[in-house]
């Protein structure tokens, strides 16, 4: 197996892990709500899954860069995995608690924090510059992917089964992605002049891949910017679901509307790896973000199912073809033996980005917005949104698409980043990776 290119494997076993996991997501949330009617719980247990990310993910880029990043996916695997044993035991035994799916939620956030970083950097050490961004693309294809086959696969087998049943089969995928990583190879990379100037240490190392982009302005004001359309995307984009019931009136017209992003992520993902993107990558980058922001513009206005679920069938399209390019840029402008910090770093802005979008988003429409419906204020507002349910949100979806357009304008405004490939060089390794 190690003498051919596993990247294309290592995107499948890892993504049947992803449904598996996403299964037991929904499980636990029909168990859940099921048996309390309360949905506070499930807020909570992503909150305490992304709280070791939040407060330290850029450290687990250390051990990335440090060890074989093969183990450290099965490691990562492997410690989830525990989790799902713990959890089914607790069901199993009959003496389950709320509090027990917070722990179990606190050890997996813990281990899947190498996940991700891994992953990107071993893409670098198995596919080639020019390949980068089908085979990015082709990783952003895994979560819209689980996010059709999850629901059915779960809503088909929950009667039957069981919640049980549910975790046994997501611990079956988890034992299906270890036995692939245990076989294949993924190449070291070399230790760059960067790498061995921030060799020491744990603290010097991490320290490492922050200097490595703060010394970078341009790709440090890059990723700062990314981090700061991630902050404006997730809060709005949370309330997808709420806001179409408010304005469909309908569960059904809601949930059918959702499914429309699944696949329009899905057919965008696609879309990168068949295509291979733009030359110069920013290009595709900031077009794409100015079309998200006319898109988050369209979603607060309109009022009808159709051109709504166009709407977000764009949106979501764009989304993980921006996602792919820009893993991409980092990928070609990062040493590979600074990626896992690099990326570890990355994700955790990305995750105190989204956190604070999340409470921010909710205390906007619950404390503002909402109560100035139908007040002298909303008369700026009426003529364009109206003061029926859902307009509210709608006002936090236009603001949103306008931020992220005047963001936007004043990157292309920036000769700095618009031109950030030409005036920042490709990091060039002495060796080649394979081909995909």
């Amino acid at each position: 197996m190690h003498k051919s290119n596993p990247f294309y494997a290592l995107v499948a076993t890892q993504t049947l892990s992803l449904i598996g996991s996403r299964m037991t997501s929904i499980g636990v949330g029909i168990w859940v709500f099921t048996e309390t009617g309360k949905t506070a719980p499930l807020l909570l247990t992503s909150f305490f899954n992304e709280l070791p990310g939040m407060l330290a993910g850029s450290l687990a880029g250390v051990i990335v860069d440090r060890w074989d990043r093969r183990w450290v996916m099965i490691l990562s695997d492997l410690g989830q995995a525990v989790g799902s044993v713990l959890l089914m035991i607790s069901f199993l035994s009959g003496n389950f608690e709320v509090w027990h799916l917070y722990a179990v939620a606190l050890l997996q956030g813990s281990f899947s924090i190498f996940q991700s970083p891994a992953e990107r950097a071993a893409t670098t050490m198995l596919v080639p510059e020019e390949g980068r961004e089908r085979a990015n693309a082709i990783k952003e294809t895994s979560f819209p992917l689980a996010g059709i086959v999850a629901p059915v696969f779960t809503g088909f087998l929950y009667a039957s089964i069981g919640i049980a049943g549910i975790i046994f089969i997501d611990l079956l995928t988890f034992v299906v992605a270890v036995i692939f990583l245990w076989f294949i190879h993924i190449p070291h990379p070399e230790t760059s002049a960067v790498g061995l100037e921030s060799q020491g240490g744990f603290w010097q190392e991490a320290r490492g891949a922050l200097q490595f982009v703060t010394r970078r302005r341009a790709l440090f004001l890059f990723m700062l910017a990314t981090a700061f359309i991630n902050f404006l995307l997730n809060g709005p984009l949370d309330l997808t679901l709420p806001y179409l019931i408010l304005l469909t009136n309908s569960e059904k017209v809601a949930g059918s509307i959702i499914g429309v992003t699944s696949l329009g992520a899905f057919a965008g993902a696609s879309l990168i790896a068949i295509w291979g993107g733009t030359r110069p990558r920013m290009k595709t980058i900031l077009v794409g973000w100015i079309v998200t922001g006319i898109m988050f513009l369209f979603f607060g206005v309109l009022r009808t199912p159709v051109p709504i679920g166009m709407t977000l069938f764009v949106l979501f399209f764009n989304l993980p073809l921006v996602q792919a390019v820009y893993i991409s840029v980092l990928q070609v402008k990062s040493p590979p033996d600074l990626q896992g910090r690099i990326f570890a770093l990355n994700d955790q802005l990305s995750l105190i980005g989204s956190t604070m979008s999340f409470l921010l988003t909710g205390f906007l429409v619950d404390r503002v917005v909402n109560p100035a419906i139908g007040t002298t204020a909303w008369v700026f507002f009426e003529s364009l949104l109206g003061n029926g349910p859902g307009a509210g949100i709608g006002l936090v979806e236009v603001i949103t698409g306008l931020i992220i357009l005047l963001t936007t304008l004043l990157l292309l405004s920036s000769a700095e980043i618009r031109d950030l490939e030409a005036r920042l060089p490709d990091y060039e390794p002495s060796s080649t990776t394979p081909g995909i």
